[in-house]
Order: structure tokens, then sequence, then C-alpha cells
């Protein structure tokens, strides 16, 4: 059964070809810089989609022997490429407006150009609205990335479809390249963000921090450890990763105390229901944190000989 994620990854290839295909055919025909530049930023949405639906089929892989904690960097290292791409189409687009206004280029086909803009905005906003569902309801760091990438394109369609307009009743061809030149920028700044946010989980950030207030005040909150150190988090795909060390008396039965740990980790799972979890409980009889190195069992341990 295809997943939600995957599904998207199919809509959003499929809308992206389609407006490739309208846009850079008008594009051409037209000589509008502002056209031109939003059918190279549906080009590279056509590679991102397909490149995201390849992300995801993988991330979706259960651990195995060669990649014990899953393979979800995978999402992240997508929203980094595509940063990357959409980065690299800014930088072309505002090559193609200071090349307009060097050579002095003209738009034709302007009646022609402002009907299909309009349809590529209609179509744009459909798929970002769709997106935007999949992304609230899956949580996934790659279809986020897709629904800002296309919410960009909405503003870009809007602004092209204003400048073909202006040029078509003052015939004052700036507005064309004033408006590619920004849509460039706008790309380009839109970028920034899934770059950072790819990077951070591939070094490994820890959860939000208003996640981690929760999970310590979990902690701080159960009678029956003593305390809790170590506390480390980060999160890959669509999976949370969780490391603590609890401090018990050291006289505590292992049943006990492992019965105490099941309870934590149900409610720190509870606290976010949309992300899977993976928490590792160190069961600790005396805090042996580098604060209190010197601690020790003051009970002596009762071995029991085979």
């Amino acid at each position: 059964m295809i997943s939600a994620e995957k599904k998207a990854t199919i809509v959003s290839s499929t809308v992206a070809a389609l407006l490739t295909l309208i846009k850079l055919v008008i594009g051409i025909f037209s000589g509008s810089v502002a056209i031109l530049a939003s059918a190279v930023d549906s080009v590279l949405d056509l590679f991102v989609s397909i490149f995201n639906y390849f992300a995801i089929t993988n991330s979706e892989k259960p651990a195995d022997r060669y990649f014990n904690y899953g393979r979800g960097k995978i999402e992240a290292l997508a929203s980094v490429i595509e940063g990357t791409i959409i980065t690299i189409s800014g930088l072309f687009l505002l090559y193609q407006a200071i090349s307009k206004y060097i050579n002095g280029g003209t738009s034709q086909y302007a009646d022609l150009s402002i009907i299909v803009m309009i349809i590529s905005l209609v179509i744009t906003i459909s798929l970002v609205i769709y997106l935007n569902k999949i992304a609230k309801d899956t949580n996934n760091m790659v279809i986020k990335a897709d629904a800002l990438h296309y919410k960009t394109d909405v503003y870009s369609n809007i602004a092209v479809l204003l400048s073909l307009i202006g040029v078509y009743f003052t015939a004052n061809e700036i507005i064309d390249i004033i408006v590619g030149a920004g849509i460039a920028v706008y790309i380009i700044y839109s970028a920034y963000e899934l770059i950072k946010d790819g990077v951070l989980v591939l070094l490994d950030r820890a959860l939000d921090d208003n996640l981690i207030a929760e999970i310590n005040k979990i902690l701080e909150e159960e009678i029956e450890i003593n305390d809790f150190h170590f506390l480390k988090t980060r999160t890959a795909g669509n999976v949370n990763f969780t490391d603590v060390h609890l401090v018990f008396d050291c006289v505590i039965l292992l049943m006990d105390a492992h019965a105490i740990s099941d309870r934590i980790e149900e409610k720190i799972m509870a606290l976010d229901t949309t992300k899977e979890w993976v928490i590792n409980i160190h069961l600790d009889p005396y805090d042996d944190s580098d604060a209190n190195i010197d601690a020790y069992c003051p009970v002596p341990i009762q071995r029991i000989n085979s």
C-alpha cells in the first residue's frame, strides 16, 4: 500500500511536469524572463519531487543490520539538497533578469501568457493545500519542504501574472525584469530555512525546547526515582530518539525499576503521538554522573553463588 507521503510526492511530480511543459513553451516563445524564471523553477520542482519520492521510500525502510537506527536522516539530506537546488535556480533566474536588462529583450504573446499563468496559479494553489494537509497529518520533513517550495511558487506565479499584466498595458519591459529578479531573490531566501533545518537534523540537534521541557517535567515528577542525568535527544525522519540515566535506590528490585522505566517511556511517547519513539533508559543504582562521581551504594550487594 502506498503511504500518504509517497502519494503526495507522486502528485507533486505530476503537477510539476505539467507546469514545466506549459511554462517552458510559453516562456521560450514569449521572451518573458518572468515566465522563463517560473518555468525553470518548475523544472527543478519536477526533479526535486522525484528525488523526494525515493528519499521517502528509503526513509520508510525499517532498521536493519547495516542501518541500526533506520534511514530517517535521508529526509534531512533531501531537504538540504532541495534547498541547494532552489538556491541555484534562484541565482540562474537572477542572471536571466540581469541579462535581459543588459541586452534589452522584449516580451511577446502577453495575452496568452496571462492565461497560462492564471491556470498555473490555480493548479499550484490546489497543490499547496493538498501538501499542507499531508504535512500536517504526517509531520514529514520532506513533504513540509515540498509544501514550502510550492508555496513560494504561488507567490512567484502571482508576481509573474502581475508583471505580465503590467507589461501588457504599459509595454514597459522593466516590470518583467524587476519581477523576475525579485522572484529570484525570494527563491534564494526561501531556500535558507530548508537547508538550515536539514543540516541541524544531520548534526543531531536536540528536540524542540518545549518538548525537552515536557520530558524533564515527567522525570522530575516521578517520585520513584531519586534523580536523572545524561538526558540526550535527537530526531531523524519520523522517529524521536531519547537517552537518559535514571537513578534508583540501590536496593530496588530490577523488575520494579524496569516497570517504572516502562511507565516513564509511555508518558514520553504520549507527548507526540505523530512520531515514533526510540527511548533508551539506563538504570543506575546510584548517581554516577560527573557531578557525583564519588557516589556509591551504602548497602552491600549480596552476590548469589551458582
